[in-house]
């Protein structure tokens, strides 16, 4: 509690806000200067509808999902897969992003999350773009491994899961994406957690996830398989372009 008359900077209104920056106010800034002006409008309803469920820290926050909207086209993506879709607010911006015969094979173990972004997904007009399968993801993976036809036919591939399987789904997904094309990893500096004493005040899913964010950043750096950059986009995001 404030013992002082100071006044107290103003929180950013962002629900799932997983920005690292230091200023809430600067965060502000880029949502309400670059940001919410962009949003497509099925976006924005599809935020403010996820906003008011329990689990709303699980969105992709408004900034990163400009981010891969940008992306997507910039690498004119037309095949892609997610691992990990809740409401669909990051999904939602793939599809908008992608050509009217581009696909998107989603992946997440509950349907009901997802059944509540769909109708404005389908109102959108970009459902069938999509392909959602409910269920873990590693099994559909080790399938699609063992069948040569999905080697290397993915354009862009983003993972926003059980964070203690990352380094699994890596191991799959790389003969999975094709060469020259992009695997984006989501929360790879876990709230800033990263850097935090060993005796830091952690949420206890902070603390429980940090050793695998720790270790796949790690493997990430070393694969010589692909080429890294790591953004403080969001809660970080990692882009990984497979290069052989």
């Amino acid at each position: 509690m404030a013992t002082t008359g100071e006044t107290q900077p103003a929180k950013h209104q962002e629900v799932g806000h997983k920005s690292l920056l230091q200023s809430d106010a600067l965060y502000q800034y880029i949502l309400e200067t670059s940001v919410y002006p962009r949003e497509p409008e099925s976006m924005k309803e599809l935020r403010e509808v996820t906003a008011k469920h329990p689990w709303n820290l699980m969105t992709t926050s408004a900034d990163e999902g400009q981010f891969l909207n940008l992306l997507l086209k910039l690498i004119n993506a037309k095949n892609t897969m997610e691992i990990g879709v809740y409401t669909g607010y990051s999904l939602l911006s793939t599809a908008l992003a992608l050509p009217e015969d581009g696909k998107i094979l989603a992946l997440d173990i509950n349907r009901e999350n997802y059944e509540i972004g769909l109708p404005i997904i389908e109102k959108a007009g970009v459902a069938h773009k999509i392909d959602f399968r409910e269920g873990p993801a590693l099994p559909l993976l080790d399938q699609m491994v063992g069948d040569v036809k999905f080697h290397g036919s993915f354009d862009f591939i983003f993972v926003d899961a059980d964070k203690d399987n990352y380094l699994n789904y890596h191991k799959r997904l790389i003969d999975l994406v094709k060469i020259g094309g992009v695997i984006g990893y989501d929360n790879t500096l876990w709230n800033g957690s990263l850097v935090a004493p060993a005796d830091a005040p952690l949420r206890k899913y902070v603390r429980y996830y940090r050793d695998f964010v720790l270790e796949l950043n790690k493997a990430l750096a070393a694969d010589p398989r692909v080429e890294i950059c790591q953004l403080p986009v969001g809660d970080g995001i990692t882009l990984c372009r497979r290069i052989s």
